[in-house]
C-alpha cells in the first residue's frame, strides 16, 4: 500500500530536484511517444534538445533561442509575482494580445514617419495595452469578489476576437491587396536591428534581461517582495503585517499584464513584424509552464525560459527534418507542466510503502 505522508516542512532537495526530473520524465515518455508515431526516439530527442546547441548550424539557432525565449521570460517574470502571492493570472496571452494591438496602433498611425521616439512609444502604449486588460479580472476580484482566473481566461478569446477584426479591418494594410494582416513594422525595429540585425536580435531580448534582474532584486531585497512571498505562504499573517490584499491583486495584475503587453509590442515590431490573426503563437500559456518550471525564481525562470525556447526551435526542425507533427511537440510541451506537478508532490509529501519508511 503506497501511502504520502505530509512532511513537517517542504524538502529543499526535492524543490531543486522536481524540475530536472520532470524534464527526464518529459524526454523518456516523449521519446516513446516518438517511437509510437514511427520515429527513431533518441534521433528525435537530440534534435530538439541538442541540435539547436551543437548542430553544425547552431552558430544560428542559438541567437534564435534568446530571441523564442524572451517574451517566454517577459511573460513569466510578470506571472510570477502573482502567483507567488496568490493570484492567478492565467489570462497572459490575451494581455500579450492587447500590447501587440496597442503598440502596433501607434506605429501605424504615425506611418510612415520614422522619428527615434515612435518606438519608445510604442513599447509604453504596448504595456499599457497589457496593463488595461490585466485590470478587468483584478478590478472584478477587488470590487465584486469574480475569480481572476475565470476571467482572465475568457478575456484570452474576447482579445482574439478583437485581433481578427484589427487584422481583417481598422488595421489592414490598405496596400495589401486585400490579404489580412497590417503594414510591416519593421521599420521601428529598433526592436530588429539594435544588436545584431542579421541574427534578428531585439530589445526585447534586454528587456528580459532587465526584467530578471529587476525581480530578483525586488523579491529579494525590496518591501513589495516580502509582501508578495508573506500573502502567498501566509494571507492570515500578511493581513496582520498590515498588507492590503486588494492593492497587492492590483499590483500584480497591472505588472504581469505590462510585461506581457510589452512581449507582444516586442513581437509584433520584431519577429512577427505585423498585426496578423494568427499573431499569437501561444506564448502566454507556455509562459505558465516557463513559471512553474523556474519555481517562480528570476533566475529559474530565465533558464526556464531557454529550455521551452529550445523545445520551439528543435521542435521546428524535427518537423522539417524527420516530418514529426507539430501537436506532437505542444504534447511534449504540455506533459513537461504535467510532470513538474506530479514530481512536485513530492515536495510536500513523502512516499511511505506499507506504512514503513
Amino acid at each position: 500500500m503506497i501511502i504520502l505522508e505530509k512532511r513537517a516542512n517542504p524538502s529543499q532537495v526535492w524543490a531543486f530536484a522536481t524540475p530536472v526530473l520532470a524534464v527526464v520524465l518529459t524526454m523518456i515518455v516523449g521519446g516513446i511517444l516518438f517511437a509510437a508515431l514511427g520515429k527513431n526516439p533518441f534521433v528525435t530527442i537530440r534534435t530538439i534538445f541538442l541540435d539547436p546547441l551543437f548542430s553544425e548550424f547552431a552558430w544560428f539557432y542559438r541567437p534564435q533561442l534568446m530571441i523564442k525565449g524572451a517574451p517566454l521570460v517577459l511573460i513569466a517574470i510578470g506571472l510570477s509575482f502573482g502567483f507567488r502571492a496568490g493570484v492567478w493570472n492565467i489570462g497572459a496571452e490575451g494581455q500579450y494580445i492587447m500590447g501587440a494591438i496597442f503598440g502596433a496602433a501607434v506605429g501605424l498611425a504615425l506611418y510612415p514617419m520614422e522619428l527615434r521616439l515612435i518606438f519608445p512609444a510604442m513599447v509604453i502604449t504596448g504595456a499599457f495595452g497589457g496593463f488595461l486588460w490585466a485590470m478587468i479580472p483584478g478590478l472584478l476580484r477587488v470590487k465584486f469578489g469574480t475569480n481572476e482566473i475565470l476571467v482572465s481566461l475568457m478575456l484570452v478569446y474576447v482579445a482574439e476576437q478583437l485581433l481578427a477584426s484589427m487584422a481583417l479591418g481598422a488595421m489592414r494594410n490598405p496596400d495589401g491587396m486585400g490579404f489580412p494582416g497590417s503594414r510591416n513594422l519593421a521599420q521601428y525595429a529598433s526592436a530588429t536591428s539594435w544588436i545584431n540585425e542579421s541574427a534578428g536580435m531585439h530589445w526585447g531580448v534586454v528587456t528580459a534581461f532587465i526584467a530578471v534582474i529587476f525581480a530578483y532584486v525586488t523579491l529579494a531585497r525590496h518591501m513589495f517582495g516580502f509582501q508578495v512571498r508573506l500573502a502567498g505562504q501566509s494571507p492570515r499573517a500578511a493581513a496582520f503585517a498590515g498588507v492590503n490584499p486588494q492593492r497587492l491583486v492590483l499590483i500584480c495584475l497591472g505588472v504581469s499584464g505590462a510585461l506581457a503587453g510589452m512581449a507582444g509590442l516586442f513581437e509584433v515590431a520584431g519577429p512577427a513584424g505585423q498585426i496578423s490573426i494568427d499573431f499569437n503563437v501561444g506564448y502566454g500559456f507556455t509562459a505558465i509552464i516557463v513559471a512553474f518550471l523556474g519555481r517562480l525564481h528570476p533566475v529559474g525562470i530565465l533558464l526556464a525560459g531557454g529550455l521551452m525556447a529550445l523545445t520551439y526551435i528543435g521542435g521546428e526542425i524535427a518537423q522539417s527534418n524527420l516530418g514529426l507533427p507539430g501537436a506532437a511537440i505542444q504534447l511534449l510541451q504540455g506533459m513537461l507542466l504535467f510532470f513538474l506537478l506530479a514530481v512536485d508532490v513530492l515536495t510536500n509529501y513523502r512516499i511511505r510503502i506499507g506504512g514503513t519508511a
